[in-house]
């Protein structure tokens, strides 16, 4: 499957930027790692794309998106979301009453710069209840069986806990968007969702674009002028440009999944988060990981994934290059640099950091 990119028939006059990006944000912290050659990337998944498999591998390649149904227990994962819940009523936030939506107010919750209902800071990526979901052998053998290797690196995503319908946040509006760059053409990266709790119709969650990934080289080749491709690892598309692609078939699909649940999707494919509607009553918890083979990673890119996880930081969905170190907590507000119960560091865990080599 190539991933050449060929150039613009046609001029485009207009600007054709991402409609936004987070890459200045305060606490995100952008640095540019060398890059094994696409041809290493593109040699381990090309049998993904040349086989059929008779499981939910077909779904990823026809859909761009797939959901396994049962990768790991219902009990662990409530047990995952109520070391959420008792992480979140961490801060001396005493008023915090899961069970009184009255209480949900920003002034009750963690001090972070966040829109998005995403925590990356304090050291929760590096939770212990978090690592035990990352390593569950059912969530393992997902990208195990992916990528045909079990030499996998880590993201050290964020966790997103989701308070329906707060009455001091505004819905937020669609923000759709491909989490990868043009000049990676092919497929680099699959991401995860380890779902912790109900996510139906109402409850917020993830909407896909299905068969995005099929048009994505395409779509930059054609519909975005080529000063305005970035390197960094995000493109959100404008409502006309998603037009583009609802006009060649795509489908707007809002995915649902039950706790214990993994939702994974081509980072090719367009995407957003989703808020609960009016009708929901379900926080929404769920942790982003994904994991990717440790011979797409660099020895600079390794360095630089040590430091991070080292410094207990977060990072995007992207476990082997382009490391972006994220913590968006509010300088000043609360003192918490390490997780309150730090993961056991064994060997495997290690290996999946970076911290230590294959």
């Amino acid at each position: 499957m190539s991933a050449t990119i060929t150039e613009q028939p046609v001029k485009i006059q207009v600007s054709t930027k991402s409609v936004s990006t987070f890459k200045d944000t305060p606490g995100v912290d952008v640095k540019k790692t060398a890059s094994v050659p696409n041809e290493v990337i593109e040699a381990r998944s090309k049998t993904l794309f040349l086989n059929t498999h008779g499981d939910w591998r077909d779904d990823l390649v026809r859909d761009g998106y797939a959901v396994i149904k049962g990768a790991f227990s219902k009990e662990h994962a409530k047990k995952y979301q109520q070391e959420a819940f008792k992480w979140l009523k961490s801060f001396n936030n005493e008023k915090l009453d899961l069970e009184n939506p009255e209480t949900w107010t920003r002034e009750n919750l963690p001090p972070v710069r966040a829109d998005i209902n995403v925590y990356s800071s304090y050291g929760v990526n590096h939770e212990k209840f978090l690592w035990d979901a990352r390593m569950e052998p059912g969530v393992l053998e997902i990208f195990e069986k992916l990528w045909g290797t079990d030499q996998l690196l880590a993201s050290f995503d964020g966790l997103n806990i989701t308070l329906p319908n707060r009455k001091d946040q505004s819905r937020k509006s669609p923000w759709p968007h491909f989490d990868q760059s043009p000049f990676k053409g092919g497929l680099h990266c699959v991401q995860g969702i380890l779902s912790f709790s109900e996510q139906g119709p109402n409850d917020g969650g993830l909407v896909v674009y299905r068969g995005t990934h099929k048009l994505f080289n395409e779509f930059f080749a054609t519909q975005v002028r080529r000063e305005d491709w970035d390197e960094f690892n995000y493109y959100e598309v404008s409502q006309e440009q998603l037009k583009w692609f609802m006009d060649r078939g795509c489908e707007e699909v809002k995915v649902n999944c039950e706790p214990g649940d993994v939702v994974i999707w081509d980072s090719r494919t367009c995407h957003w988060g989703m808020e609960p509607t009016e009708k929901s009553n379900v926080i929404r918890t769920v942790l982003y990981s994904c994991f990717t083979p440790a011979e797409f990673a660099t020895d600079e890119a390794l360095d630089r994934k040590k430091e991070i996880f080292e410094k207990w930081l977060g990072t995007t969905h992207w476990p082997h290059t382009d490391l972006v170190a994220t913590s968006n907590h509010i300088p000043g507000q609360f003192d918490r640099t390490e997780p309150l119960t730090k993961p056991e560091l064994s060997d495997k865990l290690l290996k999946l950091t970076g911290a230590k080599r294959y």
